[in-house]
């Protein structure tokens, strides 16, 4: 099967679960969860999911060759059927998670007061659809929920045995201690790299120097941290869910971070080449509201050769772990995509 015809059907696996997450749209705040769920539910590229569910197989598959066991078959599907418990229990709530905060990132980033854009994947922002008061609490009410859904996650804490015996623990209480041990971490990444020393930190340099001419230096802190953070966490996540150990994660997240700066300087690309039909929002936005990007510090050819030197470096970074052949064909997917 080609490659993006196996992440069209991926994709749609993690939009499944993304939807039995969202909150029912009934009582008198209904039409903030509609807003809500509006935001969620208008497309995207499922790139967070994605790749926290990658790293997750890579560093199970790592684990199992480590021990000698063969896995055979490397594809999505394979590995989520051969590791359905955990998936449904312990990581799809992560999935749903890191795409309702990067859904609640893109609500606020299109508000008047941001970037003021009506249009978001084709259809109406959130704020140009349900106003701007609605569109401002359902950033914020998806960005709480996201932490809400992924201490979903904890209401299962048994599950399969580890198979470890020490004196006094049986192997069930073992394991449960150990699965919440993961979670709590996944979780404090979730919030490290959402926050003020992530992605809203990045955010705010990046308001803050609108209309004004960045250093490489700045240009570099927001990236990192606007649209780096939210991979890193993914790709944290997904390790650390695994129960990879702090050097794995350590060195995925190093991998995850090129990723986000091949993929910001991808989108400057796009925002400087593409169209409005393929974007599916309208292009030169960063122009329109005074921004500067790697590509008008640098120029196209300069942000192409970085976008290849980025991901060059994140692959091999990642195959030094393990062999998941999809995981590979993803990162080279995002500097090959047009929207």
């Amino acid at each position: 099967m080609e490659f993006k015809e196996l992440l069209k059907q991926r994709s749609g696996r993690i939009n499944r679960e993304l939807m039995r997450f969202l909150p029912e749209e009934t009582g008198m705040q209904r039409m903030l969860l509609e807003a809500c769920n509006y935001s969620v539910e208008n497309g995207g590229k499922r790139i967070r999911p994605l790749l926290m569910e990658s790293a997750y197989f890579l560093c199970r598959i790592a684990e199992a060759e480590k021990q000698g066991i063969e896995i055979g078959d490397r594809t999505p599907d394979a590995l989520e059927a051969r590791w359905q418990a955990e998936y449904d229990t312990l990581l799809a709530p992560f999935l749903a998670a890191i795409e309702m905060i990067h859904s609640s990132s893109l609500v606020h980033d299109d508000l008047p007061c941001m970037d003021n854009d009506r249009l978001r994947r084709g259809k109406p922002s959130t704020w140009a659809k349900y106003g701007e008061d609605m569109g401002t609490l359902a950033g914020d009410g998806l960005m709480i929920y996201a932490f809400e859904t992924a201490c979903r996650a904890l209401e299962d804490t048994g599950g399969c045995s580890s198979g470890r015996k020490t004196k006094g623990n049986p192997p069930e209480e073992l394991f449960a201690k150990e699965r919440a041990e993961r979670i709590v971490r996944a979780i404090h990444i979730l919030a490290e790299k959402t926050g003020i020393f992530g992605m809203i930190g990045g955010q705010t340099v990046d308001v803050l120097l609108t209309g004004k001419t960045p250093s490489a230096e700045q240009l570099d802190y927001i990236y990192r941290n606007k649209t780096g953070a939210l991979l890193e966490a993914s790709a944290m996540i997904g390790a650390t869910l695994a129960g990879a150990t702090r050097e794995t994660v350590e060195k995925l997240r190093e991998a995850a971070l090129l990723l986000g700066m091949a993929f910001q300087i991808q989108d400057d690309i796009l925002d400087e080449t593409g169209t409005e039909e393929t974007l599916g929002k309208p292009a030169g936005s960063d122009e329109r509201n005074q921004k500067t990007t790697y590509v008008t510090q640098n120029g196209i050819s300069a942000a192409l050769e970085a976008v290849r030197s980025y991901t060059e470096r994140a692959i091999t970074g990642i195959e030094e772990i393990g062999s998941y052949p999809f995981f590979i064909s993803l990162c080279s997917y995002l500097i090959s995509r047009k929207s």
